[in-house]
C-alpha cells in the first residue's frame, strides 16, 4: 500500500511562509499526478495545486502567486511552499496521489494543520 506522510505544518502568523513536506513511499513518478488539497471545518475538501509526472502544475485560484508545488524525486517527495499565508488558509492539508491503469488508485496522507492567524 502506498504512504504518504504530510509535514511542516503548525502556526504561523498572518503573512508568514511554511512549506508542507509529502514523503512517498515509492517514486512519485509511478503516479499520473500528486498534489495537495485542503478542508476546513464543515466544507468541502478543494483541490489547492497539483503537479503530474510531466511537471504540469495546476493551482487554485485562491493561492495562485502565493503557493508553489514542487519534487524532489530522489527523496520522494512533493513539497507545497505557502507564502503570505491568509486566515483563510486555515485548514487541515492532505497529501495526494493518483495512479492510473487497469483500476484507479487514489491515496491520501493523514492530513497536516495548518493554522494562520491574525
Amino acid at each position: 500500500q502506498v504512504q504518504l506522510v504530510e509535514s511542516g505544518g503548525g502556526l504561523v502568523q498572518f503573512g508568514g511562509s511554511l512549506r508542507l513536506s509529502c514523503a512517498a513511499s515509492e517514486s512519485i513518478f509511478s503516479f499520473y499526478r500528486m498534489g495537495w488539497y485542503r478542508q476546513a471545518p464543515e466544507k468541502q475538501r478543494e483541490l489547492v495545486a497539483t503537479i503530474t509526472s510531466g511537471g504540469s502544475t495546476n493551482y487554485a485560484d485562491s493561492v495562485k502567486g502565493r503557493f508553489t508545488i514542487s519534487r524532489d524525486s530522489a527523496k520522494n517527495t512533493v513539497y507545497l511552499q505557502m507564502n503570505n499565508l491568509k486566515p483563510e488558509d486555515t485548514a487541515v492539508y492532505y497529501c495526494n496521489s493518483l495512479r492510473l491503469g487497469v483500476s484507479t488508485y487514489d491515496y491520501w496522507g493523514q492530513g497536516i494543520q495548518v493554522t494562520v492567524s491574525s
